[in-house]
């Protein structure tokens, strides 16, 4: 175990000079709703309690490392009216291992929207390498609205969760219904909150955590959604920002209707890609000689699913199933080979591998199973307790992901259900794997005006953004977006790379210069080209999996 003493908190006469800075970026970044709002040194006073907060550290659970440290902190519900309601924040902690060597604090995300981070620090604390380990606390939070840190839910049925659904004439008016109904249930059950569960909110709570660990900037580690997070932070309170990396990357630009968008968009060359490597093996796995007879031979599969679901392992699977499933599965020209040769065989009544088949059983929609499953890794289910889980809502990752993907930024969402359908229609011409599914109806149609317009990003803060080229959730361009944004970042680029979260996966160059910014906070000098390897794709696309992430909480999850 490992007990070091972290830096003390801030005395009552060091939160006086840091509340004024806290305060002044918080109204800059939030300004007054009303003419009416308190004035800057009221607001001054109201955040001057939260900044004097002195966390009660203890265990996090019973079952759980006595290195990890965790305790409750208040945050304004609403950062314009400081002074009005308040909601908990679960933050977490693991010492740095050698006080002597410590440069600051590093915060980590996991993704989602709604995936939780409190239990972070055990994954960061399994893949970092000792040397960082010793420059940094690691500080792990769950999200407002998410995990242990005043959790919002919809009451919403597993049935209602499930919100990936394919386009089809006969059932969009019950698709309709549905994304009306589930907006309309998350207004009644979070009520006047709901607006605030934002993206925005969470980067200043990022700072006010900050401000009370007695820190002048902080250090970060983003993955997927975790890298919109980091970046909207740097916008927001550029000069808190440290060394942040940011692995697999959301566009800024596209968040949030076309981030899901984007997931049609780059499945398709990646299962063209793979129709390429399929038939170059086809003496091996016999779905075609040429990329366009393993074309064939999918969407054979598919129609013949249409017509009768094929029994895998013990599911009726469908062909909008094989679809949803192939979408990720492609982003690995091997495993979605594998898996097809095997629903050729289900197909036609034979023994199957389950394990090769796991893409494509109940992948449909995968909203409320794929929560209960992957999810629950992400959201530290394996350290947390019992007491912990009977205190989250069940639906707690779905209704907090709708929170900000809707409340980020209502404007991208179009009110006219109508349009939904003829996107939908479109995109599946255009990328018929999926096209249908990301471009379909979704509760934000029906939601509130966001109550802040969607974060610009456009800094020169140093950070440095980190991307697999085949990425089944945030595809190449995007990291190259965010890239773009961020004026003063560098890239590193894997080519090859497959699967969603990329450090640490064994290879020395994406790990080395990773390691080497974390270490050193020297940005490299020009953008990386690194090369993928057998080893580091096969551990890049287990990221997401572990019980602690690195990683994508789900893979309907950014």
């Amino acid at each position: 175990m490992r007990r070091r003493r972290l830096a003390p908190l801030l005395a009552v006469s060091a939160t006086a000079t840091l509340a004024p800075v806290l305060a002044t970026s918080t109204a800059t970044a939030a300004p007054p709703a009303t003419p009416s709002t308190a004035s800057s040194s009221a607001a001054t006073g109201a955040l001057d309690r939260y900044v004097e907060q002195k966390p009660q550290w203890k265990r996090c659970e019973a079952d759980s490392p006595a290195e990890l440290e965790c305790a409750t902190i208040k945050v304004p519900l609403d950062y314009r009216v400081p002074g009005g309601e308040r909601i908990d924040l679960a933050i977490s902690r693991i010492k740095s291992t050698a006080p002597g060597k410590r440069h600051g604090v590093l915060f980590s995300n996991p993704g989602g929207p709604g995936g939780r981070g409190l239990y972070m620090p055990l994954g960061m604390q399994d893949r970092l390498p000792e040397s960082a380990q010793q420059k940094y606390d690691l500080i792990g939070f769950d999200p407002r609205g998410v995990g242990q840190s005043s959790p919002v839910s919809c009451d919403l049925e597993p049935e209602e969760e499930n919100w990936l659904r394919p386009y089809k004439e006969e059932t969009f008016d019950k698709d309709v219904a549905w994304a009306r109904d589930v907006a309309n249930k998350c207004k009644e059950k979070a009520g006047d909150a709901l607006p605030y569960f934002t993206t925005r909110n969470t980067a200043r709570d990022m700072d006010l955590i900050r401000s009370i660990l007695g820190e002048k900037k902080i250090s970060y580690v983003g993955y997927s959604y975790g890298t919109y997070l980091g970046a909207v932070y740097t916008q927001l309170f550029p000069g808190r920002a440290d060394r942040f990396v940011l692995d697999s990357a959301v566009d800024p630009a596209r968040a949030w209707r076309g981030m899901i968008q984007w997931w049609a968009e780059g499945a398709q060359p990646a299962y063209d890609r793979w129709t390429e490597w399929a038939a170059e093996r086809s003496e091996k796995y016999g779905l075609g000689e040429t990329p366009k007879q393993v074309d064939r031979t999918f969407w054979d599969l598919v129609a013949q699913a249409d017509e009768k679901p094929i029994e895998v392992d013990g599911q009726p699977t469908t062909g909008d199933d094989i679809r949803s499933g192939m979408r990720e599965a492609v982003f690995s020209p091997k495993y979605a080979t594998e898996g097809v040769v095997e629903l050729k065989k289900a197909a036609a009544g034979k023994p199957a591998s389950a394990k090769k088949l796991a893409a494509f059983a109940g992948s449909e929609g995968a909203g409320s199973e794929g929560a209960g499953s992957e999810g629950a890794g992400s959201e530290g289910a394996g350290t947390a307790g019992a007491a912990d889980a009977a205190e989250v809502p069940s639906d707690n990752m779905t209704a907090s992901f709708w929170a900000v993907v809707c409340g980020d930024n209502s404007a991208a969402w179009s009110r006219d259900p109508e349009s939904y359908r003829q996107d939908a229609i479109e995109d599946k011409g255009r990328y018929p794997l999926y096209g249908d599914f990301a471009s379909s109806i979704k509760p934000c149609a029906f939601w509130d005006k966001s109550v802040e317009p969607a974060t610009e990003v456009n800094n020169k803060v140093g950070s440095l953004v980190v991307q697999n080229e085949w990425d089944s959730q945030t595809p190449l361009p995007s990291g190259q977006a965010l890239h773009a944004d961020l004026k003063g970042s560098k890239m590193i680029t894997v080519l090859g790379g497959e699967g969603h979260g990329v450090y640490p996966n064994g290879n020395a160059c994406t790990d080395g210069t990773v390691t080497d910014y974390l270490l050193t906070g020297k940005l490299p000098a020009k953008d990386v080209t690194c090369e993928a390897t057998a080893d580091s794709n096969a551990e890049a696309r287990t990221n997401q999996k572990r019980d602690v992430l690195p990683g994508s909480p789900l893979p309907e999850r950014f």
